[in-house]
């Protein structure tokens, strides 16, 4: 908890807002998707689906193959805890909407399926997408599939398992567009995935790492992504660490708020470190 509260004291001193970049490339990302203040339709959408989790009481049995929760302490779970307090939360599920929509890739891969939250907003961003979702858990899968089904996100595959096998099995001459990584917020993991998928990115794709200060580790994790030859540019936005490989880039490193405004981040901040999510 001390780490966090840390982690985002240092990340409000050196953030900045869209005036204070000097990249053409991000200034127009921050100001035309960060900062978009559109009411998008698809936003009810993602609304209808996540109230709908919320007010499930369905118990599940989670096997946990990640870095472990700070919220729950037994394995069994119900849809409305996990939903509430490990899902993505509203305002960041309408970020990744965003994101989606802006970059408009074709193929999606997302590390980390839990109940589909963030899943639905990678899925309505992009309803051309092909998008591929990975889960570890069977019983998480099952259900994430069924709510899906339900809401007619027909481009979503959820496939349950271990997130390095399936990475052993992909074709040479596969490639991803855009990457979400929420599926094991431990240094060593985040780093073989990233070696793992290294060959699937093109020029224009887009990786998204999520919980980069979730720990000292995944702090130095991200150091070390950061540093990479074939990274170019990388958005620090707190709860996520956003990575382009543009090589007509030069290499820069960005500490952005993710909103314009002072007080929402100043609440996502105390959300996050009371494991509270909306």
């Amino acid at each position: 908890m001390l780490h966090l509260l840390k982690s985002y004291l240092k990340f409000l001193w050196n953030s900045k807002n869209a005036h204070g970049l000097h990249s053409p490339f991000v200034y127009r990302l921050v100001s035309r998707c960060f900062y978009d203040t559109t009411a998008y339709p698809e936003y009810n959408l993602l609304k209808q689906y996540r109230k709908g989790l919320q007010e499930n009481t369905e118990v599940l049995e989670v096997t946990d193959f990640g870095a472990g929760s700070r919220v729950f302490i037994s394995n069994r779970r119900t849809v409305q805890q996990i939903a509430t307090n490990a899902g993505i939360s509203t305002k960041d599920g309408e970020l990744l909407f965003r994101l989606s929509r802006y970059f408009e890739p074709q193929s999606i891969l997302e590390i980390g399926t839990s109940l589909g939250l963030a899943t639905a907003a990678l899925a309505t961003g992009s309803p051309k997408a092909t998008i591929t979702s990975l889960e570890g858990c069977s019983a998480t899968a099952q259900k994430t599939r069924a709510e899906l089904a339900k809401y007619d996100f027909r481009n979503v595959s959820v496939h349950t398992t271990e997130f390095s096998a399936y990475f052993n099995t992909l074709p040479k001459t596969i490639s991803y567009d855009f990457v979400y990584f929420d599926g094991n917020h431990q240094k060593q993991a985040t780093l073989a995935y990233f070696e793992q998928l290294l060959p699937t990115a093109t020029n224009d794709t887009v990786w998204i790492f999520d919980d980069i200060h979730w720990s000292a580790g995944m702090e130095e994790a991200w150091e070390i992504l950061k540093k990479h030859p074939k990274v170019s540019v990388t958005i620090d936005t707190f709860q996520w660490g956003i990575v382009f490989f543009r090589r007509e880039q030069e290499k820069q490193h960005f500490v952005i708020r993710a909103s314009s405004s002072k007080f929402l981040n100043a609440f996502l901040g105390i959300r996050k470190l009371w494991g509270l999510l909306d």
